[in-house]
């Protein structure tokens, strides 16, 4: 296997599992530890994977944000539930901006009826489900392609974003600790920055196991959204703690969705 096809399969592997050891992956492929190693190396250097003691993982930690592949796998049910209810606060006519995430990225399944609608997006995903859908005029934001993030990013996708002003914006983030969000890239969370400035209005979707945690870069203040979407597997606490901060939280139950189906 050439080094690039095994790097490639090693990604397969921590996109399955979210981690594994030097030594299971020798002996899956054949080759010595060392040259696992050297492709963990390599991984981690191009932001792939984070390496961890005897082995590597694609989980996310304060540092590192996985692959958006990973994250489409994870409280899959959840999602679904925030990008429904928030399809709901959408009207014919508008326009509005979906953020580069998961999260806000399941919307573009719930928008194809409300038309006409104006759609601006750095998400590859939202563009690819979107196009020539009728009724949404798409515009898409460019830049510097992400593999990891699946979107666009950088000077050029900022740039394009202060030209633009939108009704509505849809934004998640990868952790939330008291009332902040929190984000792992730079880069990511500047264009994130921006979108909120372009919308008169902001809702940040984010499952409840971003509760409690935290990352290198914060991002903003929940109180500069209208509200704050997430499951009603949300912690008593963590709802309390936002409350308190004068955030609104709204709660998607599974039996709300089913009862405005």
């Amino acid at each position: 296997m050439k080094p690039e096809d095994r790097r490639q399969a090693i990604m397969d592997v921590l996109m399955e599992a979210g981690t594994a050891s030097v030594e299971e992956l020798a002996l899956r492929f054949g080759v010595s530890k060392m040259t696992v190693h050297r492709d963990l190396d390599d991984l981690e250097q191009a932001g792939l994977l984070r390496k961890v003691h005897g082995g590597a993982s694609i989980q996310s930690s304060p540092q590192f944000e996985s692959d958006f592949r990973y994250r489409e796998k994870i409280a899959t049910g959840e999602k679904r539930r925030l990008a429904q209810h928030a399809a709901t606060l959408i009207e014919p006519g508008q326009s509005i901006i979906i953020d580069d995430s998961s999260t806000a990225g399941a919307i573009a399944g719930f928008v194809r009826d409300i038309r006409p609608l104006t759609v601006i997006t750095n998400n590859l995903g939202v563009i690819a489900d979107l196009s020539g859908a009728p009724g949404i005029n798409l515009i898409a934001l460019g830049g510097h392609y992400s593999k990891k993030f699946n979107g666009f990013f950088g000077v050029v996708t900022e740039e394009a974003l202060r030209s633009l002003r939108a009704d509505v914006a849809f934004l998640s983030s990868s952790a939330i600790e008291g009332a902040s969000a929190f984000h792992q890239d730079q880069e990511v969370v500047q264009i994130k920055r921006q979108m909120v400035k372009s919308a008169s209005r902001k809702y940040l979707l984010v499952d409840h196991g971003k509760f409690g945690r935290s990352a290198l870069h914060f991002l903003t203040g929940l109180t500069a959204f209208d509200a704050v979407l997430t499951g009603n597997e949300v912690s008593e606490g963590n709802a309390a703690a936002l409350g308190d901060a004068g955030v609104k939280l709204v709660r998607i139950d599974v039996r709300k969705i089913l009862e405005n189906a």
